[in-house]
């Protein structure tokens, strides 16, 4: 039999699709109180109905309606999983509502969700904080130079957090998830069967569920140990690597004798 999860309460955000969602049932089905955070009131109460989550209708965003609904939370354990891609394109092509959309929610809101629940945690001197991220924040992609650079912020806030933590109990997890079947990209690509045919046709995508498992196994563990970052990968999926682009050679020019 496994071991009872050591948390009693958990907020997660980005909790009404997707991973969140997967997240919110796993940690219902290990007999959490959760707390499910979401801009969308349906698919909350949906998720409610299913699993005894407490729905919180809220746009992380919002920094001050944020601050008023965390700040009476005493949460153990932390999810942060919204996230938001708004455009795929250069940066030069962005607007300016796509750049601050996408760091709103991809890492100041993410800041601030840590800020409120850690009082708690260190008073209590119990907590783990883990942030759902990508491996975006580790490797470029095309397209995606805010995006990556703010999975990159976020993971040299989450080390800077073991230090500032150290000595008091709270742990910091860091979940890298490469390519997962999900609906992130329907808002920057807007059809459903152009992220089908761009993303994941004749492809084995992560599943939300697989996400949501490695979270539960990695919580299992006892309190002195910490899977500080996990990367979870596709298996037919690799990344890094150095793209190159070949020119012609250029036309062969005779030298000038610069006699003229």
């Amino acid at each position: 039999m496994s071991e009872k999860l050591p948390y009693r309460t958990a907020l997660v955000t980005g909790a009404s699709r997707g991973i969140g969602a997967a997240i919110v049932r796993a940690l219902c089905a290990e007999g959490l109180e959760v707390h499910a955070v979401a801009r969308s009131a349906e698919p909350l109460r949906a998720l409610a109905q299913a699993t005894g989550c407490r729905p919180l209708v809220l746009d992380v965003t919002d920094s001050d309606a944020l601050e008023a609904s965390l700040g009476a939370l005493a949460i153990d354990l932390l999810v942060v999983n919204a996230g938001r891609v708004t455009a795929v394109k250069p940066v030069h092509a962005l607007t300016r509502w796509e750049l601050d959309a996408m760091i709103d929610v991809n890492l100041r809101a993410a800041m601030h969700c840590a800020r409120l629940v850690l009082p708690g945690m260190i008073a209590r001197g119990f907590g783990h904080l883990v942030f759902v991220s990508s491996i975006a924040a580790h490797y470029p992609y095309p397209e995606m130079a805010v995006y990556c650079a703010c999975k990159a912020a976020l993971s040299m806030f989450a080390q800077n957090l073991r230090l500032d933590l150290l000595g008091t109990g709270i742990r910091v997890t860091e979940l890298n998830p490469g390519r997962v079947r999900t609906d992130i990209y329907l808002e920057a690509l807007g059809d459903p069967a152009l992220v089908e045919e761009r993303l994941y046709r004749d492809f084995r995508a992560l599943e939300p569920n697989d996400v949501a498992r490695v979270l539960v196994d990695a919580l299992r563990l006892p309190p002195h140990a910490d899977l500080a970052r996990i990367d979870l990968l596709p298996t037919d999926q690799a990344p890094g690597g150095v793209a190159v682009v070949r020119r012609p050679p250029e036309t062969a020019r005779t030298p000038d004798s610069g006699r003229g």
